[in-house]
């Protein structure tokens, strides 16, 4: 399956959820390099996935984007499914 794809199917799953912003990130030269493919607010939580393949490698830059997200308390993660968004979100603490 391709990046596209497995991308495709977690924002339209996203986009259906409540309480859920969520928007595709592209690259180009207008775009910032590293930022992850998919960048969310998920019932107050900033959330930001990089998507790839199973086979999938982050690049040096993309490790140490998701790594500053970390340090300044949002969630950053590399998926390759949509069931693994489904598994992070169902474990999110959601602040009340």
């Amino acid at each position: 399956m391709k990046e596209k794809t497995i991308t495709d199917k977690i924002l339209k799953y996203l986009k259906a959820q409540s309480e859920c912003f969520a928007f595709k990130e592209h690259g180009g030269m207008y775009g910032t390099a590293g930022i992850p493919d998919i960048i969310c607010c998920y019932k107050g939580q900033f959330v930001a996935f990089e998507v790839k393949t199973p086979e999938g490698k982050l690049s040096k830059l993309q490790e140490i984007t998701i790594q500053r997200i970390k340090d300044a308390k949002g969630k950053a993660y590399k998926v390759t499914s949509l069931e693994e968004v489904k598994k992070i979100l169902d474990n999110l603490e959601v602040k009340k």
